[in-house]
Parts: C-alpha cells; structure tokens; sequence
C-alpha cells in the first residue's frame, strides 16, 4: 500500500483480516486501522478493504540495488528510474537508496542529477528515493567483482564533495577499501559527512581495524568481494564484528550460504545485519543477456555472471 496517497484519498482505512506480521515474528490474522498516515488502535467509519489471504509487513527499505525491469540507476534516465521505483514497491519496498557502480565523475554527475529530479517531482505511486549509495569507484581492482575497473581512482576527498555539494546531500553511503593509497586520510576527512562503508577489499584484519578505528561503520555484501574468515588471519569480517560495524548481507543463496547467513545473524545479533538485494536490470524479466556497469551479464535462473 502507497500510504502517502491512501491517506490523501481516504484520511481512514480498515484493512480486514489481513495476515499480519508481528513483534512475534509470526503472521497472525488480524485487523488493521489506518486514520491519516498513522496505524491506530481503532477506527471508526473508514473505507473498508478486504485482505483476506493477504500479508501485511512492514514496508522495506533496500538501501543496496543496481535496477530492476531493464532499468539500471546509472542509466541517468528519469523514466527508468520511475520504473524501477514502481516495481520496488509493488514488491513491498517503500524506500530505495540506489547504487551507482564504478564510474567518471562527469557520469556520476549524470547519475546524480536525475536521483534529484525523481526525489523532487511529485509522483503518485513509486518508492521513495531516500538517498544514494556510492559504491565505486575508490575500490581496490583485486576485489573488482562486477565493477567496471576502467574507471577506478584513488579515494578523492574534493572529487566526493564536489559530487556531494551537487546531490544537495543525498550521498549516504560511499564504499572505500583502506588498503588503497590514501584512503585512511579520506576515512578520517570525511567520516563525519557521510557513512562510510568497507568493500571490494582486500585489507586484513589489522587494516579493517585501522579503518574502523578512523570511522568505517559499514560493511559492503559481507563475505563478498573481501577476504574471509581463517583462524590465523581473521580478515575484515572479525574486524567488523569487533567493531560494532553494521553488516549487508544478500541472503538468495548464491552470493551467501544459507548456513553463513544463520550464522551472521548468531555472531552479530539481528540488530546489526541489514538485507539487501543487490538487484541488477535483470530483476523482474527473464533469462537473457543484460548490463551492469557498462559490462556484459548473462542471467540463468537465480545467477548473474559476467
């Protein structure tokens, strides 16, 4: 439900018999009441809406995704975007922090300039746009993954404040690996403006800590992209723990093993774990040959591969 235009057509709702998730973390059969933009204990009156069969949850918040239906973030194209936000939140995702890849500064400008158009146009169905998420490019080309390795560069601190000053602050998240020249001066610059996330790295357990000490607070997809766990060599993960870090992590059984994933949510406490999706152009189509990042993917069922 788009409770931004529900409350401008009705100002009160009862949902009926809705299958709803709550604080049990169980589905349970239950009635919703809805006056203005707040749930309430009760309501009298209002336009009815028949749910049964249906689930309620809270509405999601994916602050990790590429695209989806044949649109990507970095295509800079106002209509794709409206697309892909219309398609989150029929899938229940009411609020979107899009990643950009690695890209030019001139491209990232491009990028930048339409999540401002979509955040600022009035718009009657769509996820909201609640920020950006700068994955690339002050990454390390050893753990590139899917990244586009033409356009890495050294962390910048002008060149983020530059593109940050231009996004009128809507840069949330920006990706570093403080293994890379310079990049501990850029942690300690600029962790104050914006959060600071560790990915596409190759740092060890006593870089990371170094990092996190300076103001990292994030990890990029735990486990991917990065150096894993070994009992002489603990790498950025215990790193992570032992710092408070929030962790992201895409549960689709491919990326992470379902077992890794029971036992992230065992050793960091569900407080500290967030999901992600991580999605690409190909989310919601078929199988078939797609982009992300300006390279070439090739989806077959649940896997993209370059």
């Amino acid at each position: 439900l788009n409770k931004r235009n529900m409350s401008e057509r009705a100002g009160k709702m009862i949902i009926k018999g809705a299958l709803v998730y709550t604080d049990n973390h169980v589905f349970e059969k239950k009635d919703i009441y809805i006056e203005g933009e707040r749930i309430s204990d009760s309501c009298k009156d209002g336009n009815l809406l028949e749910a049964d069969g249906l689930y309620a949850i809270p509405g999601l918040i994916d602050i990790h995704f590429h695209g989806a239906v044949g649109h990507d973030f970095c295509d800079a194209d106002l209509n794709g975007l409206k697309a892909i936000a219309e398609y989150e939140e029929k899938n229940g995702i009411l609020a979107i922090c899009p990643a950009t890849m690695t890209y030019s500064e001139e491209i990232l400008n491009h990028i930048i300039d339409i999540a401002k158009q979509y955040k600022d146009c009035e718009k009657e169905k769509g996820a909201a746009l609640v920020g950006i998420n700068m994955e690339g490019p002050f990454i390390n080309a050893e753990r590139i993954g899917a990244q586009n390795p033409k356009y890495l560069k050294k962390p910048d601190v002008t060149m983020f404040r530059r593109l940050q000053k231009r996004s009128e602050e809507l840069i949330k998240l920006i990706d570093v690996a403080p293994e890379v020249e310079g990049c501990m001066d850029f942690i300690r610059e600029c962790h104050e403006e914006v959060r600071i996330s560790l990915a596409h790295s190759k740092a060890d357990y006593e870089i990371a800590c170094q990092a996190f000490r300076h103001g990292v607070t994030h990890m990029t997809h735990l486990y991917n992209a990065m150096s894993g766990i070994n009992h002489r060599q603990p790498g950025p993960i215990i790193a992570a723990l032992e710092n408070g870090a929030e962790v992201e992590l895409i549960a689709d059984g491919i990326h992470v093993h379902p077992a890794m994933v029971r036992f992230t949510f065992d050793i960091f406490g569900e407080d500290k774990v967030i999901l992600i999706s991580d999605s690409m152009e190909a989310t919601g189509l078929l199988d078939g040959d797609y982009q992300l990042g300006g390279q070439n993917v090739t989806v077959c069922g649940k896997r993209a591969v370059l």
